[in-house]
């Protein structure tokens, strides 16, 4: 007979097996005195298995992730799981409660892992993050969304020469799974070298709802803990998930001149080298030239914004291998 589980500990909360708690780790005071906290919810699993962390808003403006993870953990049964899930909903939480994409002294967040308790106040972040959620985890994802008036196609972003990493994007079931190398300073990058499994899931567009890529996420997520034995698979439906496309390259359209664009392609088109995927115009209506594709492949990222100066990115191209479909 195998011993009970144990309690998960993380700050002054302690979570019983077969249950489920909040907590609030100390990030700084604002300077009223008000404090400002990282918010974690632990799904702690009545039974032994894995420990994985979700987590979404390192950019202040990607709220998508923050409404996936509120409808996976309405999903989980902790008195059923199998692990625990850490999930993290808010990591930016100064550019979050702002409107911000980045920290008051314009930091980019998923600039400045692992991290140091001594360093700007995006390296504390980062720091705590890693040492009180990542460190305790063997697979993480990642959440994010489109930046800039960008939109992206659903997508997974991971080494894809991983075999650990190749089998959780597939399970995963996005259009398309990229193979990418990490940046440094990136969480994806630290938690890498920490030793744990990540997913990058990209998906619509900052501050605004995108329904199927909300849908594609949590489906996503769920099929993702179901792989790693977290829950039975019995009765999770994931019968009408397509394979992913996989591409290895990419390449970004950009604007050969300043101007109004009108673009012909959705995200998810697929495209020809060539092709014509829009037009550009200057304020009298005079045509300025046509927009092509640079390769062939799926169309995975679009500018919403339509006034472009010169060198300014329209779309994200990505090649597939022949054959393949979103």
């Amino acid at each position: 007979m195998n011993p009970p589980r144990s309690s998960f500990d993380i700050d002054n909360t302690s979570v019983q097996p077969g249950g489920r708690d909040q907590c609030e780790l100390p990030i700084s005071k604002l300077v009223t005195g008000t404090q400002v906290s990282l918010p974690v919810m632990v799904v702690h699993g009545a039974h032994d298995g894995p420990t994985v962390w979700l987590n979404a808003a390192i950019h202040g403006d990607e709220i998508n992730g923050v409404e996936i993870i509120r409808r996976v953990l309405e999903r989980l049964d902790a008195r059923e799981l199998h692990g625990t899930v850490l999930a993290v909903p808010i990591v930016n939480v100064h550019g979050f409660v702002s409107g911000d994409r980045y920290l008051p002294d314009r930091r980019d967040l998923n600039r400045s892992f692992p991290g140091s308790s001594r360093g700007s106040l995006a390296s504390r972040i980062a720091h705590l993050l890693m040492t009180e959620v990542v460190a305790r985890c063997s697979v993480g994802i990642d959440l994010h969304t489109g930046s800039g008036h960008r939109a992206n196609l659903p997508q997974i972003r991971a080494d894809l020469d991983d075999p650990g990493a190749n089998r959780l994007a597939s399970v995963f079931g996005a259009p398309i799974m990229i193979h990418s190398a990490s940046r440094d300073g990136s969480l994806r990058q630290a938690a890498t070298d920490a030793g744990a499994t990540v997913l990058l899931y990209e998906a619509g567009e900052a501050w605004r709802f995108d329904e199927a890529a909300i849908v594609a996420g949590v489906d996503g997520v769920m099929r993702v803990l179901a792989e790693l034995d977290l829950f039975d698979p019995d009765g999770f439906d994931d019968t009408s998930v397509a394979e992913s496309a996989v591409s290895r390259s990419s390449s970004w359209v950009r604007a050969r001149r300043s101007g109004i664009a009108q673009i012909d392609v959705m995200l998810g088109d697929h495209v020809d080298k060539g092709q014509t995927i829009g037009r550009l115009y200057d304020s009298f209506g005079n045509r300025l030239g046509r927009i092509t594709a640079p390769i062939d492949g799926i169309v995975i990222g679009l500018s919403l914004d339509p006034l472009f100066n010169r060198g300014d990115a329209i779309a994200h191209v990505a090649s597939v291998e022949k054959g393949q479909t979103p």
